[in-house]
């Protein structure tokens, strides 16, 4: 963090310093994890389901904290407000204030932390780099992430979540972004928003909050993303595959692997691009963040080649991992939506391949969370969608979702063992463990509560005691 006294710790939080230096200086971290914590930083107590960080103030002071930002007086150096979180957003306001970095922020149904992942990867060729990892995205994770900013950070990328109206309008007063992308208006969250127009609605705030300085970066590729170019001040830069896009992608192939080769054509002019990461969705993640860059100043050749170096850094996303067996496990666990898994299904079958050679696909699917009343339909098309690519062996996983989704296979042509239903993720790995062969390819992906990584888990760690 830049460093601050503990005086304009408060002036920027709206609190009063109890116990505390005002002269004293914050020089390290703003931490609320009392594990991580390293002398000069600041420690927040901040009160979840299990722990109350007030409990552990004394030994965070103890292990070299400057001070604790609280809700209450303390034995301790206390900078005292009335809500920590609220006090959170404030202070990482103040220090991007005093900063010179760029904000990239960008949002979407689908995508997001690969596609800042991407984002942050070039960018970092431009100079320091600040970027959550994983997907710290909400009211927590948005400004412990801008509170990393030092005096030299050149970018701050920022990933912005929305359940709710109102949400990325929060974190954009955190974070004033000077680029804004939009990735796609999909099915996540459908059950909160109750429509995908009110979802484009939350999203739009976004770029809502770009100044006519700044650059608005949207997908000429869904209509609903697009038609937010009257939303917004900003100059309006389009990627996509469409032929009216700035930033597009021509020429889009995969490799023998399900990796994506194109010819990525800007103002610029054009580069190849072989990407290694998997799946063809990856291509409209690859064409934003080259937007950014491009718009940042970085020519087609680097932008390009940057995108080829560029690896997937968050974990139980297209995480691909071959046994010594031969068997490949492909870990996709971490969250999935209707898009996400039709996009996830079709990078499964390119890595299988075609002809007398074409490899044996297992998906292994657990249930997509909070779709609403759409939840049955979706689910039912996804089983379909399987049977159609035909996916060797579907494996649904789960309640009634699930049962529904392999219902769908079998109305749509499954036959036999093609799919079936199993009720945990137990079940699935025995299954898979009495099924499996040298060669076979496995997608495991379910919704982020579901908890179906531990299926990917288990096969990997089979393939490491042969």
């Amino acid at each position: 963090m830049i460093a601050l006294t503990l005086a304009e710790v408060a002036e920027a939080v709206g609190g009063t310093l109890h116990n505390a230096d005002p002269a004293a200086l914050v020089t390290g971290s703003v931490e609320h994890d009392s594990r991580k914590l390293t002398v000069g930083c600041l420690f927040v107590a901040i009160v979840g389901e299990r722990v109350d960080g007030h409990d552990f103030a004394g030994q965070a002071v103890a292990a070299g904290s400057v001070a604790v930002l609280a809700t209450r007086q303390l034995d301790v150096p206390t900078v005292l407000v009335d809500d920590v979180q609220l006090a959170l957003g404030r202070l990482a306001r103040a220090v991007v204030r005093r900063s010179d970095a760029e904000v990239v922020a960008l949002t979407g149904s689908a995508g997001k932390t690969s596609t800042k992942d991407l984002i942050a990867q070039l960018l970092a060729h431009r100079g320091e780099t600040v970027f959550p990892p994983g997907s710290m995205n909400n009211e927590i994770g948005h400004p412990m992430t801008a509170l990393r900013v030092e005096p030299t950070t050149k970018h701050l990328v920022m990933e912005m979540g929305a359940r709710h109206k109102g949400d990325i309008d929060y974190l954009t007063a955190i974070t004033p972004p000077t680029v804004g992308v939009v990735l796609n208006i999909g099915t996540a969250h459908l059950g909160e928003f109750g429509s995908k127009a009110a979802i484009a609605e939350a999203k739009g705030e976004l770029v809502e909050a770009l100044t006519s300085d700044g650059i608005a970066i949207l997908n000429a590729d869904d209509p609903l993303v697009k038609a937010m170019a009257s939303r917004t001040k900003a100059r309006v830069l389009y990627f996509g595959e469409s032929p009216n896009a700035d930033v597009r992608a021509t020429g889009v192939r995969l490799d023998d692997a399900g990796r994506p080769q194109f010819t990525l054509t800007t103002p610029a002019g054009s580069a190849p691009v072989r990407l290694r990461l998997y799946g063809e969705h990856h291509v409209s993640n690859a064409l934003a963040a080259a937007a950014v860059a491009v718009a940042l100043g970085m020519s087609v050749d680097d932008t390009a080649a940057a995108l080829g170096e560029a690896e997937a850094l968050s974990r139980w996303r297209m995480e691909v991992v071959e046994r010594a067996d031969g068997v490949t496990v492909v870990n996709d666990a971490y969250n999935a939506n209707p898009e996400s898994m039709r996009a996830a299904l079709r990078a499964l079958v390119s890595m299988g391949g075609r002809g007398p050679e074409r490899r044996r696909t297992f998906a292994v699917l657990g249930e997509m969370r909070e779709l609403g009343e759409d939840s049955l339909t979706e689910h039912d098309a996804i089983g379909r969608l399987a049977v159609r690519l035909d996916v060797t062996r579907l494996v649904a996983v789960g309640g009634r979702d699930a049962a529904c989704m392999e219902l769908g296979a079998r109305n749509e042509g499954s036959w036999g063992e093609e799919s079936v239903l199993v009720s945990d993720a137990d079940a699935a790995v025995e299954l898979l463990r009495g099924q499996l062969r040298p060669g076979d390819v496995v997608l495991v992906k379910a919704s982020r509560s579901v908890g179906l990584e531990r299926v990917a888990e288990a096969l990997l760690a089979d393939g490491a005691a042969k």
